[in-house]
């Protein structure tokens, strides 16, 4: 059994609107230090024993599903389960 931790985030060609307002409020509160925020999501997936490739898998469901590979990338770290 493995957990897969999957970070997305979006591209850096890519306007990030909330990311901007977090910005912006960070900076009327006085953390002026702050120079750029970007948002992303951050998934846990459980998977069981398979036969197949764990890296395989993860690709094919982030490229499938989980992300929009237009305009989001994705990096993801493989952890044995307890």
């Amino acid at each position: 059994m493995a957990k897969v931790k999957i970070f997305v985030t979006l591209r850096e060609s890519v306007l990030d609107p909330q990311g901007s307002a977090v910005q912006g409020s960070l900076a009327k509160m006085g953390y002026n230090e702050v120079t750029d925020v970007r948002i992303g999501k951050y998934l846990e997936v459980q998977i069981g024993d398979t036969e197949r490739n764990i890296d395989e898998l993860v690709k094919e469901m982030c490229e499938k599903l989980l992300t929009n590979t237009v305009i989001e990338d994705y990096r993801y770290e493989v952890e044995e389960a307890n």
